[in-house]
Formats: C-alpha cells, sequence, structure tokens
C-alpha cells in the first residue's frame, strides 16, 4: 500500500461535501452508472472504435483485470505514452477504479532520456505505450517498472478478472507534469473529487445533458481533454477524441461526428474557422458551443462563432485548478471577448498585490491572481517546497498570472508575472532556453521572449549578445536541439543585439523586448528550425 503526501483537509472536505462541490462519485463509479442507465448509448469515439457505455465499461474491467494482474498495488502510478485515441482513456478510467494514479502527461516531442527520467522520477509501475522505438526495453528496466504494456499489447475487452472496484473519491487519482515558473516539470496531484468539481460547474451551467457530443481538439497530454471527459461521465453524452482519420482534416471530423461542443485553443478555434471560410460554408456542422483557454480570444473569432450562432466560451485555469473562470451562455459579446467570466462554485478568486501576495489589491486594481476551492490540486507530488510555496500565508493559491476583477465580478486576465510563453496554449520557459544557448561559445548573453502572433498567441523570440563572431541563426538552433531542447519549445525568431534593456539590478527586461517588437524598436527575423537528418 503505498501512500502519497496530500493537501487533504478532512474539515475542508466535509464543508466540500456539505456544499455539493464534492460527492461519493468516483470515474469508475459514473461509467458504471451511465452503463446502467444508458447501456446502449454512445459513450466515446475515435477513428477506429465507436463504444457504448455497456462497452466502455467491459474495456475498463479488462485493463483493471491486467494491470492488478501484474502486480500493482494501490496508489502506484501508471504512466500514459500514447496517442490520441480511446486507450488513452480506457486506461485512466481502469487505474482510477484500482486505485492507482494515472500520469497522462508523456508528450510524444519528449525525447526517450526524458521520458525514462520522468517515469524514473514518479517511479511508474507500469506504462501504456504505442511507441515502437525500441527503447521500450530501457523503460522496462527502470526500478519500479512492474508491466510494460506495448504496441499491440494493449488488454481486449472481456479478459481477466479485475478486482473489487475502488470507491474512495479523495484518493489521488490523476498526477499531470505541468513545467511551473521555472520550467522544471512538477507533478500536479488531484483527486476524483478534485478533479470533478469543475466540470460538474460546467455541466450545470451550460446545460450539456446526454444529447451533448464534446470534441476535444486538444489532446490528452493536456489537462484541457480531461476536463473534457470529467464534463461527459457527468451529463452522459459522447466524448469524441481528436483522431480524425487519415485524410479528414479536424473541421471534417467535427461535422463527421455531429460535435455539439468543441475544446480546445484559440489556435484551433482560428484554424477551423479559417478552414470553414476557404470551403464557403455557412455553418461548422451542430456545434453549439466553442471552448478557448490558454490565450485571449480574438475579437474576431469570438464575432465569426457568434455570426453563425455558436457561443465561444472564454475560460481560464491550469492544471492545478482545471477550467475553473469560464463565461455563461448568457454574456455579451464585451463579456465573452474581455473577460473569463464569472466562474463557478467550485472555485473563489482573489486579486493580490503584485509585490506582496499576502495583501488583497484594491477593487479594479491589477494584482496577482489567487484562488481557492473544491477543484484545486492536493499538491504537487514529491516536491513539498514547491507546495508551500504556490500560497499565500492565508492559503490562496498563487497563478503567476496577473488581473483584474471588473465591476460585474468578471476576471480579466492582464498579463503574467512570471515569465513563461504560452504558445497556442504550450507553456514555454525562457530561462530553459537561455541557459542553453548561452553554452554556445559564441553568445555571451541571451534572452527568450514572447513575439506576438495573431494565430498562436505567442512565439518565441530570442534576442542575443554575441561573443566576438555573430553565430549563425539556423547554428544556434540546432546547438539548442543538440543540448536538449525540444522541437516544440524551439525559437522562432532571432535577434542579434548590443544590449539588452536591464532592470537597475541587472536583470533582463524581457517584457521590455516584447513590448519592443509591439512597437516596431526591434524586428527579429524570423527563423525555423531544421531537423538534422
Amino acid at each position: 500500500m503505498n501512500t502519497l503526501l496530500t493537501l487533504h483537509d478532512p474539515v475542508q472536505a466535509r464543508r466540500y461535501y456539505d456544499d455539493g462541490l464534492w460527492r461519493p462519485d468516483t470515474f469508475y463509479s459514473l461509467v458504471a452508472d451511465q452503463a446502467r442507465v444508458r447501456p446502449d448509448a454512445f459513450a466515446l469515439r475515435d477513428s477506429r472504435h465507436r463504444l457504448t457505455w455497456h462497452e466502455l465499461l467491459a474495456w475498463v474491467d479488462a485493463v483493471a483485470a491486467a494491470l492488478h494482474d501484474a502486480g500493482l498495488n494501490k496508489g502506484d502510478r501508471v504512466a500514459l505514452w500514447l496517442g490520441n485515441r480511446a486507450e488513452a482513456i480506457v486506461a485512466f478510467l481502469a487505474s482510477a477504479r484500482n486505485g492507482y494514479v494515472c500520469n497522462p502527461s508523456l508528450h510524444p516531442n519528449y525525447t526517450n532520456d526524458e521520458i525514462r527520467t520522468l517515469l524514473s522520477n514518479i517511479k511508474a509501475a507500469a506504462v501504456f505505450t504505442d511507441n515502437e522505438n525500441g527503447e521500450l526495453d530501457k523503460v522496462a528496466a527502470l526500478p519500479a517498472m512492474k508491466r510494460v504494456f506495448g504496441p499491440g499489447e494493449f488488454p481486449k475487452p472481456g479478459t481477466g478478472t479485475p478486482p473489487p472496484a475502488g470507491d474512495n473519491p479523495d484518493q489521488i487519482c490523476y498526477l499531470a507534469f505541468t513545467s511551473g515558473t521555472t520550467g522544471t516539470p512538477k507533478g500536479v496531484m488531484h483527486s476524483h473529487n478534485t478533479l470533478l468539481a469543475n466540470p460538474r460547474d460546467m455541466v450545470r451551467d451550460w446545460h450539456h445533458d446526454a444529447d451533448t457530443v464534446l470534441l476535444s481538439l486538444s489532446p490528452f497530454n493536456h489537462h484541457i481533454a480531461w476536463v473534457s471527459l470529467g464534463q461527459i461521465l457527468v451529463c452522459g453524452g459522447e466524448l469524441v477524441v481528436s483522431d480524425p482519420p487519415a485524410g479528414m482534416k479536424p473541421l471534417d471530423w467535427i461535422v463527421e461526428t455531429g460535435a455539439t461542443y468543441v475544446m480546445g485553443v484559440p489556435t484551433h478555434a482560428m484554424d477551423i474557422l479559417a478552414d470553414q471560410s476557404s470551403r464557403g460554408m455557412d455553418r461548422i456542422g451542430n456545434v453549439a458551443i466553442f471552448y478557448m483557454a490558454g490565450a485571449p480570444i480574438p475579437r474576431a473569432t469570438a464575432q465569426a462563432f457568434l455570426d453563425q450562432g455558436i457561443m465561444p466560451q472564454n475560460i481560464y485555469g491550469m492544471t492545478e485548478n482545471s477550467s475553473h473562470q469560464y463565461t455563461f451562455p448568457t454574456d455579451d459579446p464585451d463579456t465573452i471577448t474581455a473577460t473569463c467570466g464569472r466562474g463557478g462554485p467550485s472555485y473563489e478568486v482573489r486579486i493580490f498585490n503584485q509585490e506582496n501576495a499576502d495583501i488583497p489589491a484594491a477593487q479594479g486594481e491589477v494584482g496577482q491572481i489567487g484562488g481557492r476551492g473544491a477543484c484545486l490540486m492536493l499538491g504537487y507530488f514529491a516536491n513539498q517546497t514547491a507546495t508551500e510555496e504556490s500560497f499565500n500565508r492565508d492559503g490562496w493559491f498563487l497563478s503567476g498570472d496577473l488581473g483584474r476583477i471588473d465591476d460585474k465580478g468578471c476576471l480579466e486576465i492582464v498579463g503574467r508575472l512570471k515569465d513563461v510563453i504560452i504558445r497556442g496554449g504550450h507553456n514555454i520557459h525562457p530561462a530553459k532556453i537561455e541557459g542553453l544557448a548561452i553554452k554556445h561559445t559564441a553568445i555571451a548573453k541571451a534572452a527568450a521572449f514572447a513575439v506576438p502572433d495573431e494565430r498562436l498567441g505567442e512565439k518565441v523570440g530570442l534576442a542575443i549578445i554575441p561573443n566576438g563572431a555573430v553565430p549563425d541563426a539556423q547554428a544556434v538552433l540546432t546547438h539548442l536541439y543538440d543540448s536538449g531542447l525540444t522541437v516544440q519549445d524551439m525559437p522562432e525568431y532571432f535577434i542579434v543585439m548590443d544590449e539588452l534593456p536591464l532592470t537597475a539590478s541587472g536583470k533582463i527586461l524581457k517584457r521590455e523586448l516584447a513590448q519592443w517588437v509591439k512597437d516596431g524598436k526591434i524586428t527579429p527575423d524570423p527563423v525555423r528550425f531544421k531537423r538534422p537528418q
């Protein structure tokens, strides 16, 4: 029996139960309830499968049996190194059923060494993968590993006998990596209740039901996809995986599946709208709601949806607290485009002084966004220091983002205290890029900063001060890649400068660099990394 140190507080838990924010349900009990009430209704779909609730339950039980037979104990970690496919959902539900902790965050762009390091750090006991890169023997040799389910080894429905299902909704079931403020992955721990509290709010406030067909454009290594699963388990609709058949574009998949509710980031929305426009389509299938999180929603994007009767849903949240802040279907266009709304009862937001997070900001003043509530994580796995440092003295979780509350009680996102760059919903941390860049013998100083981008929100710019001879941009990118930078974090703009803007204490002002780009004071050259053959 493994135990995990968490922030679970029985006194606070009773309050959440009394308020109906936490309930006795687990992920598995919700599947079982739907299978009992609506066994033949569709529950889950990808390009290869379309499962009813009864079929989903049977497959989950088979995978749970295989994990139990592999010798896993309650609290053991199960990792998903899978693409967008129904098996990822099934494996998560099976893990949650047996009392294991599922980590779904192994991104396909991670290197093999990064994968093994992350699996080792969480002491993963099992991993499911469709990866055929020949590295699985090394994964299987990790000290805590008991079973690797490789390509073609995913358990089939109807096989094995699972143990009795767990019934503790306050047990940790989810461990997702988030890079935080430093770029070092941290493991966010959620219980069934903390992960389901926000989806319950959204289902109620947006009136989702058994007729809802929810398509998540976000992959299952991103937290948005798990918010989508939570909503479907609560409302009893159908979840569609972002897994269109070969040759089919996302827009085609949305129309083909009859999706009524689409979840993603603004980049997804802009791409869908552009494809729709190029085809001269008047309507995006049956879509009634389009969820967008991770970056501000351009007014033109929101209006394009409104013009065809689709309600945009503006979202703000983190892996630590899910999609806690959201607009409502009755909100006006200004509220939808300028704010992230009022959110639901499972999370309370307060703004704190930028210089001292223990002091509340005045009404309407810009400050750091803090929060607390039933959908908040239960801490960072094996990282007591990071957990403690994420809260102020009164127990408010500090986001590192800047915002203000308007006179309607809606949250407006203004900027960030931390230097994270958000490219299409993906967090990129300048410190890692800079640390690798200055290892190049021709670079004396380096600053990675945000360059505004209409489609992705932001891209990475890299400014350097050379150490003698000016290095070639492509040579710098190759150096970053060879030093361990993933392709998804690679700079897309490059500029050589004589000096960088500094604070009085000598720190580089990266926000100033970003502002100089907006003002046209500097013009970085676009670059594109070419992966070595």
